[in-house]
């Protein structure tokens, strides 16, 4: 099969293989690489798949790839590299008389405009037609990668790529979505660019329903329709959903035109949901953790927008659920159950009881494992503590396989966008083989996002 350079965006480098598998996935494209190859030091993979609109299809709606090149040479030269590309044939006959790009890029170095010429100019063997820098019949493309090094050695590049390029990643959508253009958000919404990154991990396509349990100010709902799923969410906290005035979760989706894929939202909690026990789901994506907005990215929003602040829950206030506080007082002159409604007529909203991470986690997977359709993914992010995490601490399932598990580290803390598939159904199971999360959870004592809030609030916080 022929070669091709997939250039990854220089962010989230551990993030960069699962999106990549997943779009295989999600495309039906056949892919494949050395992963030893790859490293997280450097934004360039060389995979093999059949065909140019195969690599097209596999990075169309790729978030964290810039673009892929059917490579004609790499070597660790430039003389090396131009000596490859003057012995191929194929690329001479493919650039004759066409209207023709030149793109030059590196990795660890700026060139000066000089430099640009003096590698571009040995390339004009090629009997390319006129110079069109809007609309080219092909782009060359050449790449050097000097690495991270900072020594006199990093004078030459590690290697060289020299190829045609065929595909560009879907960065732009990350521009649309960007909270800083959104009507309304809080605290807790997730960025544009892991939001969509999240929705290609959980194959989301065109017809597929998607479930956020956690729903808060929905950006997972509005980023997964934008590839034509169709999209739910609950939360405990009706104040999310309902947000201020003309600022809610729907003025976000009028903002952006989903209103037909953006189907509703419920006020419930994970624990205590309106779902039959169907397989209903193709995919469940959710924010396990209720990571905040970083403070950078709250002072840079216009002070027009809408932003939930009060009441603070999640990681600062700890996850509710549902529940009977026995130590709450009734109301003077009630004995016994507390009434639906309030003397004043308003509706009485059922008490709630503090929800720690680790049966959160437990009771999403099994949610998962009785609602997900088999083949459906559950994509979540669980924050941890660096220092005690360890691979095991992740529930197990048999109905699932893990798929990927990936590190935003902050410090001494961080969040895991972790990846799961469901394989079959509850009825296919082996006799002795049901178990469920809890008895998973059970096998670690003490996971490192047990507890999680205490610690981020104490000396493990940065």
């Amino acid at each position: 099969m022929p070669k091709y350079l997939v250039h990854f965006a220089q962010l989230h480098a551990d993030f960069r293989l699962p999106e990549l598998d997943s779009l295989a996935v999600l495309e039906n494209v056949k892919l494949t690489y050395e992963k030893s190859a790859y490293s997280d030091e450097h934004p360039f993979l060389v995979v093999e798949c059949e065909s140019d609109d195969e690599a097209r299809k596999l990075i169309r709606r790729s978030i964290l790839t810039k673009q892929i090149i059917r490579l004609v040479a790499t070597a660790p030269t430039y003389d090396e590299v131009l000596e490859v590309a003057k012995r191929s044939t194929d690329l001479i006959d493919e650039c004759r008389g066409k209207s023709f790009k030149f793109e030059l890029d590196a990795f660890g170095r700026t060139f000066d405009q000089e430099t640009q010429i003096a590698r571009i100019e040995p390339f004009c063997f090629l009997p390319c037609g006129d110079v069109n820098l809007k609309n080219p019949e092909i782009t060359l493309a050449y790449i050097e990668d000097y690495g991270h090094s900072e020594t006199a050695a990093a004078r030459n590049p590690e290697r060289a790529f020299f190829g045609v390029l065929v595909g560009r990643g879907d960065r732009g959508t990350v521009t649309k979505y960007d909270l800083k253009k959104r009507q309304y958000l809080g605290t807790t919404s997730m960025d544009a660019e892991l939001s969509l990154v999240m929705a290609n991990q959980a194959l989301v396509r065109a017809g597929s329903f998607v479930l956020d349990p956690f729903v808060g100010t929905g950006s997972f709902l509005v980023t997964c329709a934008h590839y034509g799923c169709f999209t739910m969410g609950t939360d405990i906290d009706g104040r999310q959903i309902r947000g201020k005035g003309e600022r809610s979760i729907r003025s976000n989706v009028e903002q952006y035109k989903l209103g037909g894929r953006v189907l509703d939202t419920v006020v419930a909690d994970i624990a205590h949901h309106p779902w039959r026990a169907t397989q209903l789901w193709d995919a469940i994506v959710c924010d396990v953790g209720f990571v905040t907005v970083p403070a950078a990215t709250l002072r840079s929003l216009p002070t027009n927008f809408f932003l939930v602040r009060q009441p603070p829950y999640g990681v600062r206030a700890g996850a509710k659920k549902l529940g009977f506080n026995a130590n709450a007082k009734p109301p003077p002159g009630v004995d016994g159950p507390l009434p639906a409604l309030k003397k004043n007529g308003e509706l009485r909203y059922p008490s709630t009881i503090p929800y720690e991470m680790h049966d959160v986690i437990v009771d999403l997977i099994d949610f998962a494992a009785v609602h997900l359709v088999p083949g459906g993914r559950l994509v979540y992010w669980l924050p941890t503590i660096v220092d005690e995490y360890s691979p095991d601490d992740l529930p197990l399932h048999p109905q699932f396989k893990l798929v990927s598990n990936s590190a935003q580290v902050f410090g001494k803390w961080c969040r895991r966008l972790v990846t799961m598939e469901k394989l079959h159904d509850a009825g296919s199971l082996e006799t002795g083989e049901c178990q469920n999360a809890a008895l998973a959870e059970a096998a670690s004592a003490n996971p490192a996002h047990a507890k999680f809030r205490e610690v981020y609030f104490g000396d493990g916080r940065t």
